[in-house]
């Protein structure tokens, strides 16, 4: 078993830089809805265009900074790296898959549940406790998801509703192996799980059907959104639970329709904002409350 550092001995200034990571990260992942819309395609061309421009830019990245350094640890590694790479992609075609036979009410609040299964997959793959402060505030986030959607749930489907579940126990095994694995780069991790999300969306996507400007903002999704919120994402893992990580995904469900209602005027109903202090509020005690226990040292 790969050595981590417990959670709850982390010293504050690891804690708040595990914090300011995720918190970024969700930010600049809050944008993917209104850059969906905004491309105007279907969705599996997006995943197609996304996993493309994300393993081409973070591949470059790669080999500019230190291909070098990381190529012995990869393939001393490459069975894990392989695995998070296809857990990372997998996902991405799962979301897409589900709320193709679901509402997208559904997929977002099935998917919540992520932060049950990191909890449950730190506790089986790393022996990680989860704190009752946590429990309650993911309780209390999903709360506010619920709150969120309520209004807008679709009829129940099976097979998509499976999908959404089948894809939160992906995110939390993701999550928790990052975790586990904190010595591994995340660079390239990231690049070859979009190489997993082309080659899985390809059958199903029409590449050439895509407008000009559509093709840009695809290229501003995969080039940099997606690439720099991922990177900020697994780097976060090191300092923080793989729990309290998929607490703060759920902050993008509160502000991915601000961003779109602030851009395109598609105003979201009252529920989004009192599920949003829902979700918001219970992060924000839950982190407040993590760093006074953690003690800065020296």
């Amino acid at each position: 078993m790969v050595p981590i550092q417990n959670s709850t001995q982390t010293p504050a200034t690891d804690h708040g830089t595990g914090i300011a990571l995720a918190v970024a990260g969700v930010l600049i992942l809050s944008f993917d809805a209104l850059l969906i819309r905004l491309s105007g395609t279907d969705s599996w061309t997006i995943s197609f265009w996304r996993g493309a421009f994300l393993f081409l830019s973070l591949t470059a990245v790669q080999f500019v900074y230190g291909w070098r350094e990381t190529r012995p640890l990869l393939l001393r590694h490459w069975k894990m790296v392989a695995l998070l790479a296809l857990l990372y992609g997998i996902g991405g075609a799962l979301f897409v898959a589900s709320i193709s036979f679901t509402s997208t009410a559904n997929t977002v609040v099935i998917l919540s549940s992520s932060a049950f299964f990191a909890a449950l997959f730190s506790r089986l793959l790393m022996n990680e406790r989860v704190r009752p402060r946590t429990w309650i505030a993911i309780g209390a986030s999903i709360t506010g998801v619920l709150v969120v959607f309520s209004g807008s749930f679709g009829k129940f489907n099976l097979l998509g509703d499976i999908l959404a579940l089948v894809l939160a126990a992906n995110m939390g095994l993701l999550l928790s192996l990052m975790r586990r694995c904190s010595h591994l780069p995340r660079i390239p991790i990231i690049a070859l799980s979009g190489l997993a999300m082309l080659t899985l969306a390809l059958p199903f996507a029409h590449p050439g059907a895509v407008t000009l400007p559509g093709l840009g903002w695809l290229a501003l999704m995969g080039l940099v959104q997606i690439p720099l919120a991922a990177v900020l994402l697994m780097n976060a893992t090191r300092y923080l639970s793989s729990p309290e990580v998929s607490l703060f995904l759920l902050i993008e469900t509160v502000l991915g329709p601000l961003w779109v209602w602030g851009v395109q005027g598609e105003q979201p109903p009252g529920n989004t904002l009192l599920g949003g202090l829902f979700v918001i509020g219970a992060i924000a005690v839950h982190s407040l409350l993590a760093l006074r226990e953690h003690p800065a040292t020296g």
